[in-house]
């Protein structure tokens, strides 16, 4: 079976396709657009123009997939339109005019997906599942490979971007401050993981992906490696603000490492930061796989009931 899923995040949207036989998901291709949506919401209204924009996107695949015949897609749009003012009356104009259900994924589901898609294969049965997104943030806890507490916190590395940076590509270390304010104040007054404590973490996401090649390549690790030091990742924080000339080689090095999310993987990793204080981790460990991938398993082969 050849399975569509296109998901319309805050910072990009993506289509994954993925071949499903039996209890196996292989994904065979991806296609994404970094549009950056959450730029499109003023006063929490998603603009027209950035309705057109994701009509044109959905227009794309849709037009990709009636080729090949695949009918079979699923539509999910997160964040951006979770959180605006009028992100229901957004999703029906696109679903009408894109003739694709776009539905919008609770923050509650999304942690859920999230959890299961980045877990499957995951050796450690007990810690932290974290994806910053562009609009916001999941955060999930397991024990013994069950799903202890999770939430869906207000913040991501777009919006702090937009916010905070403005036209600039890269934050100040005054703009890092305030964003480091603002993850402290939201993330101090979740209470729900008041007894979590020394637990790892595992990122999933486009800012730890993104994260991860950067980090590879800044400390001479190999390509697969999948774990990042904490500690590491502030040096990472210290180096390239604005304050900071940048020498050629870092530029190159960003450009290689982190050409579509130059403005906002600093913002993310600002969260992965105070998160990582909060919880006293020492390392983070990145998965691939995420809330497709999860709801596949558990809306496709599992067919839960969420």
């Amino acid at each position: 079976m050849l399975y569509a899923m296109i998901d319309v995040g805050s910072n990009t949207i993506r289509m994954a396709i993925y071949e499903i036989t039996g209890d196996k998901v292989e994904m065979l291709m991806k296609r994404k657009h970094a549009v950056g949506l959450a730029g499109y919401v003023r006063d929490h209204i998603i603009q027209h123009a950035g309705i057109d924009k994701v009509v044109e996107i959905i227009h794309e695949y849709r037009h990709f997939l009636d080729d090949l015949g695949i009918h079979a897609v699923t539509a999910f749009t997160t964040a951006a339109l979770r959180n605006a003012k009028n992100g229901q009356d957004a999703v029906r104009e696109i679903s009408s005019r894109t003739r694709t259900n776009l539905t919008i994924m609770s923050g509650d589901d999304e942690a859920t997906f999230d959890f299961i898609g980045a877990t499957h294969d995951l050796i450690e049965d007990t810690g932290l599942l974290i994806d910053i997104g562009g609009g916001s943030t999941e955060i999930v806890y397991f024990a013994s490979r069950e799903i202890q507490v999770k939430v869906s916190l207000p913040i991501g590395s777009l919006n702090f971007h937009t916010r905070y940076t403005g036209e600039h590509i890269l934050p100040s270390q005054a703009e890092l401050a305030e964003m480091y304010a603002e993850a402290e104040a939201t993330i101090s007054a979740v209470t729900e993981f008041r007894d979590v404590s020394h637990a790892q973490i595992c990122g999933i996401g486009g800012t730890f992906k993104g994260t991860m090649a950067l980090y590879n390549a800044m400390f001479g690790m190999p390509h697969r490696n999948m774990r990042m030091e904490i500690a590491r990742i502030r040096l990472i924080l210290q180096r390239f603000v604005r304050d900071n000339e940048l020498i050629v080689p870092d530029k190159i090095l960003l450009m290689r490492t982190v050409p579509e999310r130059m403005h906002t993987f600093m913002p993310g990793l600002v969260i992965a930061d105070v998160l990582s204080k909060r919880f006293g981790s020492q390392t983070i460990i990145y998965s691939d796989s995420g809330v497709r991938e999860g709801y596949i398993y558990a809306k496709i082969i599992d067919n839960e009931d969420f």
